[in-house]
């Protein structure tokens, strides 16, 4: 998965969610001809030319005051320049260039990052001659599309997957630290955990700038323990303004997933999960990261008997259909629990890179299927013969069939259960494919 993200930027209104929409082939974010809609911050994964990227749909402001592009989207756009490594600013060929239009570009001009123009709603010839004139606006790269039909954005992703270079092969397994990022929205408690973690001088061994994008990376080593912390709690620093502060906490969230193992996402007691938490913990989950729950502030609540129980219940229903997960309460404050979490982290990332030999796997998961075979298709019995684990960063197995076309989701699911019955996989998404035998 490469750590490459590409933000749409644009004024209110001019197609940028539809297309964000048509490179994740979901309808993620909700359209509307009324501007300024999407006000939460869209994110998710696309593939392009076999390069995977995180995409980032900035959304439209809603007017509230006549400097509008000063006040609001002046400061989206900086945020998108200084946390992508690509923007794909959006205009509207229906309306022409406007001064919102000017006054975006003349910032993007100055970047140093690449920028794609996308001149939107190009979809016939009298479109396409009025469109002509957003080449005054300066820009190299200029693509006309209809994010609507679909026309002209195969160009403009080509041209982005380009730019992404093919990653890195990994050291050696055990070469590299486990690296732990600490993600959730902000004031839950990110700041807190990490001083807890690491609050005295003596248990910095030392302080690595983030590669590209400032993240703080902390080297832990002590009692016997060794990990990279990924801090994306910086974010409350950068601004004050609570729109800013979504966008900073989610490309910053999105960036630290990456690069990380295994992700402690810090839910705030409560307020309980919020649909932006869900998103961020789904995004993990595509990404094939190790996940520990911290349900911080545990101090505040009011507890009976079963409180834990039954919030942890209600907490794995809304994780479903992945829920064999950690789930700890902690207090970042008073240190409760804090040093269960590394311990559970470290488990997590040994989970991770578990591997079960093929000898075992078959003897354990064939029972499996000979006690509840796959339903039959279309008069076709699946025969599973044989499993093995594939090489790769996340736990992945082969089951080698006749028709591995026909196996459908519920026995794919029933094959996960049985693995994480007999193998610990707790905290790790686990992918499953059926080859042709």
């Amino acid at each position: 998965m490469s750590g490459f993200t590409v933000a749409i930027v644009g004024r209110p209104n001019v197609g940028k969610s539809t297309f964000f929409n048509r490179m994740l082939e979901q309808r993620k974010a909700i359209v509307d001809d009324e501007s300024g809609v999407t006000r939460d911050r869209q994110y998710g994964i696309t593939d392009w030319n076999g390069k995977s990227f995180n995409v980032v749909d900035t959304g439209g402001f809603v007017p509230q005051s006549e400097d509008i592009f000063e006040r609001e989207i002046k400061k989206q756009v900086l945020i998108a320049l200084e946390e992508a490594d690509a923007i794909i600013f959006m205009v509207d060929t229906a309306t022409g260039i406007t001064d919102l239009d000017e006054a975006m570009a003349d910032v993007l001009r100055r970047s140093t990052k690449p920028v794609f123009l996308a001149v939107n709603k190009v979809d016939n010839g009298e479109r396409l001659l009025e469109a002509t004139e957003f080449y005054s606006l300066g820009f190299d790269n200029i693509f006309f599309i209809s994010s609507m039909t679909g026309s002209g954005t195969g160009e403009l992703l080509d041209a982005v997957a380009e730019l992404i270079k093919e990653e890195d092969k990994a050291v050696a397994d055990g070469a590299e630290l486990p690296k732990f990022a600490i993600i959730g929205q902000p004031n839950v408690g990110k700041s807190s955990l990490l001083n807890a973690l690491v609050g005295q001088e003596r248990t910095i061994v030392s302080e690595i700038a983030g590669t590209t994008r400032d993240t703080i990376h902390t080297h832990y080593n002590l009692f016997q323990k060794e990990f990279i912390l990924i801090d994306t709690a910086g974010i409350r620093r950068k601004t004050k303004v609570h729109e800013d502060l979504e966008f900073y906490s989610v490309i910053r969230a999105i960036n630290a997933m990456d690069e990380a193992d295994v992700c402690l996402l810090v839910l705030d007691a409560s307020k309980g999960i919020t649909a932006q938490d869900l998103n961020i913990f789904s995004l993990a989950v595509k990404k094939g990261k190790g996940i520990v729950v911290l349900v911080n502030k545990w101090d505040l609540m009011a507890k009976e008997t079963n409180t834990s129980r039954d919030y942890e219940k209600e907490l794995k229903k809304r994780f479903a259909p992945f829920n064999d997960l950690p789930i700890l309460f902690i207090s970042a404050t008073e240190k409760t629990r804090i040093f269960k979490v590394i311990e559970v982290a470290l488990e997590v990332y040994e989970n991770r890179h578990r591997r079960i030999p093929t000898s075992q796997l078959n003897e354990v998961m064939l029972k499996a299927v000979e006690s509840y075979h796959a339903p039959v298709v279309r008069g076709n019995a699946v025969k599973i013969k044989f499993v093995t684990q594939l090489p790769t960063a996340v736990p992945s197995f082969a089951f080698f069939c006749n028709y591995p076309d026909d196996v459908k989701q519920p026995y794919k699911n029933y094959l996960e259960n049985k693995l994480r019955e007999h193998f610990t996989f707790k905290g790790v998404p686990i992918r499953i494919f059926f080859r042709k035998k």
